[in-house]
């Protein structure tokens, strides 16, 4: 059997006037992450962890900020898109874990909602995706609330 494993990583600034989506989950907040598309920090990692397992760039690649065609773009639905270029050449998931970093919102009682959502797009088991939350204590962008980070790893297999 062939597997792969990708890393994946991104942050994004927080900004007024924006919603605050992580993992699909439109999460209560003052403040939204700041993006061409709607910024989903934590799906946007796992996109990249999934292209760069197969050697296949990153989602500006695919995704490109440049392009209007993307703005405010749904991630799940671009989610949808890297998943059909994976299943396009036979590669599944075998899981996802990943890692959200945020001093605010508290994100623990959001997880189980994040992990609902993408194991639908991206039609896999609940048990496959683990989704954690901590917080940077107060250091850099991201414990001064300024900005919310993701890392992701992912383990692909390649099926007949």
């Amino acid at each position: 059997m062939d597997i792969r494993v990708g890393n994946g990583y991104d942050l994004h600034q927080l900004g007024e006037n924006r919603p605050l989506i992580i993992g699909g989950v439109n999460i209560p907040h003052h403040l939204g992450l700041v993006g061409h598309s709607d910024a989903d920090v934590l799906t946007h990692g796992i996109m990249d962890a999934m292209l760069g397992a197969l050697s296949l760039g990153d989602i500006g690649h695919y995704f490109p900020p440049s392009d209007p065609k993307w703005k405010g773009a749904d991630s799940l639905e671009l989610l949808r898109e890297v998943k059909s270029l994976l299943a396009g050449q036979r590669w599944s998931i075998g899981n996802i874990d990943a890692v959200v970093i945020a001093e605010k919102p508290k994100l623990k009682p959001h997880l189980k909602a994040m992990r609902d959502r993408l194991s639908q797009v991206l039609e896999i088991d609940l048990d496959r995706i683990s989704i954690k939350a901590t917080t940077n204590e107060k250091m850099d962008a991201v414990g001064q609330e300024k900005a919310i980070a993701s890392y992701a790893v992912v383990l692909l297999f390649q099926h007949d």
